[in-house]
C-alpha cells in the first residue's frame, strides 16, 4: 500500500538532541547540559509571566509590538527591523527558509551549532562545514568554502559548543569577503556574557549592511529558556521576508511579558554575568591543573566550557561517571566531538562537584 513519504532532504535530518536532565533510570540530576542560567530567572520576569495567566483565553499579540519596542529601546535599535521567534532557533530557521532552498548551500564552521544543518536540510539546502582552527571559527576557511550556491553563512559568537570567540575585525573581514547575495547570520545567543571590549560589531553590521542579521535569545543570561523567546535584527527587506514565513502567534503572552520585564532587570543581568565570570575562571584554572592527565579546556567566553579528554580518561567515561555522581553534562559524539564534554557553568557546589568527580576518575584510571 502506498503511503506518504518524506522528501529525501527531510529524511536526512539528524534530529536535535537536547541536554539530559535525568539518568537512564529516571533519576533527576544537576543539569549542566543545556547552558541554562544557574541563578534562575529575574523575579520581575517571573511575576510578569504569572500575571499573564489572567488572560489565557486571548491570543497573544502576533506582531509582538511591545516586545520589539522594548528590545529596540534597550539596545538602541529600530523596532520595525526586529523579528521575534520561538527562541532564536526559529529565527535561524526563518533566515534559512527565506533565503535558501533546494540545491543552495548553507555554510557554517565545523563544531558549530547543531541547528544550522537542520535548518539547511529542512528547506532542501545543502549544509556545508568549513574547517575549524583549534575548535574556533576560521574566517579564511569559511571564505574558501563559499561557492556560487552559498546563500546563508552562520557564525555563532561566542560559538556553541566550543565557547570560542571571533573578534570584531575578523567578523568584519568575513562579511567583506562574502558575495552581496549571501546572508551572514551572526548568532549572538551568548553575547551578554562578553565583556564590553569584546563587542563584535554584529549589530552595527546588521544596521548598516544589506546582507547581515543578528539573532539573540532570552533563554541564556535572561533565564527564560522555558518561555522560548528569541529575536533577530537586520535590514528591513530581510526582516520583511522572514516575517512572511513566521508562524502567527508564535510566542505566548506570558513569554512576551516576561521578556519585557527581564530587559528591565539590570541587577539580575549584572549578577548573572558576575557569577559566570567568577566560576568560569575558577573552572578553567581547575581544568588546567589536570593537564598532565590529558584533560584541557578550550578557552571560552560563554557560560560553558568545552573540556577535551586526550589522555587515559575518555570523554565517554567521564560523562558516565559524572552522571553516576548526579551531574548531567553534554557529550557530543554526534557533533564530531567524541573526545569532549560541554559543561555549563553552574552553581558553586555543582562546579566543585564536577572537578572532584574528574579528579576521582583520573585517579581510578591511573592517569
Amino acid at each position: 500500500m502506498n503511503a506518504p513519504t518524506p522528501k529525501p532532504w527531510i529524511a536526512a535530518i539528524a534530529p536535535y538532541v537536547p541536554g539530559r536532565a535525568t539518568t537512564d533510570d529516571g533519576r533527576k540530576v544537576t543539569k549542566l547540559s543545556s547552558n541554562e542560567n544557574p541563578l534562575g530567572t529575574s523575579p520581575l520576569a517571573r511575576a510578569a509571566f504569572a500575571d499573564a495567566a489572567s488572560a489565557l483565553e486571548i491570543y497573544p499579540d502576533g506582531a509582538a509590538v511591545a516586545l520589539r519596542e522594548a528590545i529596540g529601546a534597550h539596545y538602541g535599535l529600530e523596532s520595525e527591523r526586529i523579528v521575534h521567534g520561538t527562541g532564536s532557533d526559529e529565527v535561524l530557521h526563518l533566515a534559512t527558509g527565506a533565503f535558501a532552498g533546494l540545491g543552495d548551500e548553507v555554510l557554517y564552521v565545523r563544531y558549530g551549532f547543531s541547528v544550522y544543518p537542520i535548518a539547511a536540510r529542512r528547506v532542501g539546502a545543502v549544509p556545508v562545514e568549513a574547517p575549524d582552527r583549534d575548535y574556533a571559527t576560521d574566517v579564511d576557511a569559511l571564505l574558501a568554502a563559499v561557492t556560487e550556491r552559498t546563500r546563508v553563512v552562520f557564525v555563532a559568537n561566542p560559538n556553541n559548543p566550543t565557547g570560542t570567540y571571533t573578534s570584531r575585525a575578523e567578523l568584519a573581514r568575513l562579511h567583506a569577503g562574502l558575495p552581496a547575495d549571501c546572508l551572514l547570520v551572526v548568532d549572538q545567543a551568548y553575547t551578554e556574557y562578553l565583556d564590553a571590549e569584546d563587542e563584535d560589531g554584529g549589530l552595527e553590521l546588521a544596521r548598516t549592511q544589506p546582507n547581515v542579521i543578528v539573532t539573540r535569545t532570552f533563554s541564556k543570561i535572561f533565564g527564560l529558556a522555558a518561555g522560548r523567546i528569541g529575536w533577530g535584527y537586520g535590514p528591513a527587506p530581510v526582516i520583511e521576508a522572514m516575517q512572511r514565513i513566521r508562524a502567527p502567534f508564535n510566542v505566548a503572552t506570558a513569554g512576551l511579558d516576561a521578556a519585557i520585564a527581564a530587559l528591565g532587570d539590570r541587577d539580575f543581568l549584572t549578577a548573572s554575568k558576575a557569577h559566570n565570570d567568577r566560576w568560569r575562571s575558577w573552572f578553567a584554572d581547575q581544568i588546567a591543573s589536570l593537564g598532565n592527565a590529558g584533560v584541557r579546556a578550550v578557552p571560552s567566553k560563554a557560560n560553558f566550557m568545552l573540556v577535551l579528554f586526550e589522555g587515559p580518561l575518555s570523554a565517554e567515561t567521564a560523562y558516565n561517571g559524572l552522571m553516576a555522581r548526579g551531574l548531567a553534562t553534554r557529550w557530543l559524539p554526534g557533533q564530531g566531538l567524541p573526545n569532549a564534554l560541554r559543561i555549563t557553568i553552574g552553581e558553586e557546589a555543582a562546579m566543585r562537584a564536577v572537578v572532584a568527580g574528574l579528579r576521582e576518575m583520573i585517579d581510578e584510571v591511573g592517569a
